[in-house]
């Protein structure tokens, strides 16, 4: 008979596979098609990429307390990928965003059934590692 796995095991599963997935998925518009980042993208590749190493040692050893920090790094993420997002959609954001480098951060490679951008991709990936990490952080309280 098998052990019970434990649902921390796939939830962390699940949020690192999702920092793979943004990872390689920035990778392919940059390094495929050739999109070059503005500033904010970088930003979030600067938060993104960390958590793809960080979970995935955490996977590996099935450490459940490293879910407070992927928690951070994601929640910031988080909001970095929101104003970047306002600054692609809403109009006043737009009209007032500062300079961001030799790319507008304004601009939109990619504009899918007419809201999916990528910071929007970011935006959403950000969201379920937050999300599967808190739940994990709960089930840590509720096994101590």
């Amino acid at each position: 008979m098998h052990p019970k796995k434990d649902v921390r095991e796939t939830l962390l599963f699940v949020a690192w596979a999702t920092s793979v997935i943004a990872m390689f998925g920035s990778l392919y518009f940059s390094e495929i098609r050739q999109f070059e980042p503005c500033e904010l993208c970088w930003y979030q590749r600067i938060l993104m990429y960390p958590l793809v190493v960080i979970l995935g040692i955490a996977v590996i050893k099935k450490d459940y307390s490293i879910a407070f920090y992927a928690m951070i790094l994601s929640g910031i993420g988080f909001f970095t990928s929101l104003y970047h997002y306002s600054l692609q959609k809403i109009p006043f954001m737009a009209d007032h965003a500062i300079s961001c480098g030799r790319v507008p951060c304004t601009g939109q490679y990619i504009n899918w059934l007419g809201f999916i951008t990528i910071p929007f991709l970011a935006l959403t990936a950000f969201t379920i590692i937050f999300i599967f990490n808190y739940f994990i952080l709960k089930r840590n309280k509720e096994a101590a």
